[in-house]
């Protein structure tokens, strides 16, 4: 006995297609803006949520990756990512510290949890060995 599929009507597949796109450019636009705060605050890395918003921005705002592509400061780290995952060396270096930094700091305070206070800066150990495993420019 075949089954019935049935099939979304197509007034619904638009307005699916729709949200999909506001969200992926809302997205793109978290990711920009949370990337503009890593350039004023030092905690707050940059590259990384650039490199999201071009992502977000490839699913649903085409002009938008490009512009971010093709922008000044913004474009070279994400080409860099995208054509050969790399990370430069001051980004590396940076992102090493503070979380050398963090996890140290996170010891003084005795209200965290010890598996925390242990756990946390391993992850960010594994995470530091990834990103110098990186090629480099």
């Amino acid at each position: 006995m075949p089954q019935n599929k049935s099939v979304p009507a197509p007034e619904r597949v638009v307005l699916r297609r729709r949200l999909a796109v506001l969200l992926w450019r809302a997205v793109a636009v978290l990711g920009l803006t949370l990337g503009l705060l890593g350039v004023v605050l030092p905690v707050v890395p940059t590259v990384p949520f650039l490199i999201l918003s071009a992502w977000a921005a490839s699913k649903g705002w085409p002009a938008f990756e490009i512009w971010l592509l093709n922008h000044r400061l913004f474009g070279p780290p994400i080409v860099q990512w995208r054509e050969r995952g790399a990370v430069p060396r001051r980004a590396k270096w940076f992102s090493t510290l503070m979380m050398a930094a963090s996890g140290i700091g996170m010891q003084f305070f005795t209200g965290i949890p010890l598996w925390l206070r242990v756990a946390v800066p391993l992850v960010m150990l594994a995470v530091a060995i990834w990103l110098w495993l990186r090629p480099e420019e």
